[in-house]
């Protein structure tokens, strides 16, 4: 009978205790229900308050008289003295307005405000359990641009982040700052700080969506820029991590100068700096200036480059370059590019590009970056990549990228590579896919003894199998992406001979085969 009482008891506790609490929750959700209520009654007081104060502004405005030329009167002289008032309280409504008008202090300071970002860093592993050694640009072509594929080929931690923060003026003109911060080292150690090489990449302005080019054809969506800046419209092939055409430095410039429908402009001016070089009195801090004109046709697809480059003081008094030749004090650069928005009618997308240069533009790739280069200096490259799905599951991206450069550094030097690549990924389920990367590169290289390199001649090859997971599948360029990985690599033994300082030819890094293991993450967004 006692536990019989003690049950019904708790029952009716338990109850009582359910019920309170349901009353409880009710209780909280009728004064969240009331204070919501009442925010909204606030908000739509302050609106009609608004509302209210631009029809009195706007009453005083259409009120106040116009002043006309008379003789002073009584009258007039009791309107003179009454227009300061006036002009006050106008003044004082304007501000309230305003100040109504203004948003909260925290949703200004994120208003517009972006970050950007891409980052990498892994461990790479020989097969004698040392410290791997690789990257896209290992090979002796490498030294003149020649880039391999990266996949399971990078030993580095390097990232860059870019912040922007836009504005929008009261007539309606954007302006967008920019910084971007860098940093890339060798090192796994976590403090790195002695290493560091950590760099502002970027800082600069843009303004667009310019008041005063409405209803202008030509520069209605124009952007103004000055800083410091990568071109806006560089491209570059990621799988070999080798721009197709850089343009960087600090200037200005103008883009998306409208011509006509199918042809818009962009034309900027860039310096760079090649050194100080200065001695005996003589004046020899070098700096280099670009002029660029970037013509786009047919809604992008087909693109002409063509850049003017100029340094006036990079052959004064007794300058020479390493190899004792007096560098070239100004070149030209040209690129014609196509960017097809399909895989010759297939998805994906598919580049080519063919560039030229002469004097300080025979860098064709970093444009006006190298002040070594010759006056009788000449370079042509060619490159081409793309993506594409070739079956449920499986996608590839082919890429070649060759060049053919004479006389760069001394008289009678001839540099010729050629890089295939193939990165290949099949889907495993929605997380996890098998990526594959194949890469051939033949070079004949003859320095005639720049830098106490030697002339070779021979080829290399590379493949790397890459279990990789990532948050979704996509293309080939969804990211991130943290991968383990395993890579063989051969070369002829004559590119062991090519300099004393590059990787070929060490003891655990020669012809005959190399094994390389790691872990790497890899992102952007």
């Amino acid at each position: 009978m006692q536990n019989a009482s003690r049950w019904l008891l708790a029952g009716v506790l338990g109850t009582s205790t359910t019920v309170s609490q349901a009353a409880t929750l009710e209780e909280r959700m009728a004064a969240f229900e009331a204070r919501a209520s009442a925010a909204e009654k606030r908000a739509a007081a302050a609106e009609q308050q608004t509302q209210a104060l631009a029809r009195e502004l706007q009453q005083l405005k259409l009120s106040t008289p116009v002043a006309q030329p008379a003789a002073p009167t009584s009258a007039s002289t009791v309107a003179a003295s009454s227009q300061p008032a006036l002009d006050d309280r106008v003044a004082k409504l304007e501000a309230r307005q305003q100040s109504m008008e203004k948003p909260g202090s925290a949703g200004h300071l994120t208003d517009g405000f972006s970050f950007k970002g891409y980052a990498r860093s892994g461990l790479l592993i020989n097969d004698g359990l040392g410290g791997g050694r690789g990257g896209p640009y290992t090979t002796p072509a490498g030294s003149v641009g020649g880039a391999v594929g990266r996949l399971g080929n990078e030993d580095d931690t390097y990232m860059r982040f870019d912040l922007s923060k836009e504005i929008y003026a009261q007539n309606g003109t954007r302006s967008k700052f920019t910084v971007s911060i860098a940093d890339g080292v060798e090192s796994y150690n976590d403090w790195t700080a002695t290493e560091s090489s950590l760099n502002v990449r970027q800082v600069f302005t843009e303004l667009d969506h310019i008041a005063a080019f409405k209803g202008n054809s030509v520069f209605e969506n124009a952007t103004l820029w000055a800083g410091k800046r990568f071109d806006r419209d560089n491209f570059d092939i990621h799988w070999l991590d080798s721009d197709v055409v850089f343009l960087a430095g600090t200037g200005g410039g103008i883009y998306d100068v409208q011509m006509n429908k199918d042809w818009r402009s962009n034309y900027s001016l860039i310096g760079r700096n090649y050194g100080d070089f200065s001695e005996g009195g003589v004046d020899a801090d070098v700096e280099s200036y670009i002029l660029t004109s970037n013509q786009f046709f047919a809604n992008g697809q087909w693109q002409w480059m063509f850049n003017a480059i100029g340094a006036k003081k990079n052959d004064v008094g007794t300058r020479t370059n390493q190899a004792g030749f007096a560098p070239a004090d100004s070149g030209l650069h040209t690129m014609l590019a196509n960017h097809q928005k399909d895989f010759f009618g297939r998805e994906g997308f598919f580049k080519t590009a063919l560039l030229y240069g002469q004097g300080l533009g025979a860098q064709v790739k970093d444009i006006g970056a190298d002040g070594e280069l010759i006056d009788d200096a000449r370079a042509v490259r060619l490159a081409m990549y793309g993506e594409t799905p070739i079956a449920p599951g499986w996608r590839i991206g082919p890429s070649l990228l060759a060049e053919q450069s004479k006389d760069r550094y001394v008289k009678g030097d001839d540099y010729r590579w050629l890089t295939l690549n193939m990165r290949l990924a099949n889907e495993i389920n929605s997380n996890f896919e098998m990526a594959y990367e194949l890469s051939w590169q033949t070079m004949d290289l003859d320095p005639k003894g720049y830098l106490q390199r030697n002339a070779v001649d021979g080829n290399f090859w590379k493949f790397t199998v890459a279990p990789t997971f990532k948050p979704d599948m996509g293309d080939l360029l969804t990211r991130p992406e943290l991968r383990v990985f395993a890579s063989l690599m051969n070369w002829s033994s004559d590119l062991d001979r090519y300099s004393t300082t590059g990787n070929f030819g060490k003891s655990d890094f020669n012809s005959g085969g190399v094994w390389q293991f790691g872990i790497q993450m890899e992102t952007w967004f």
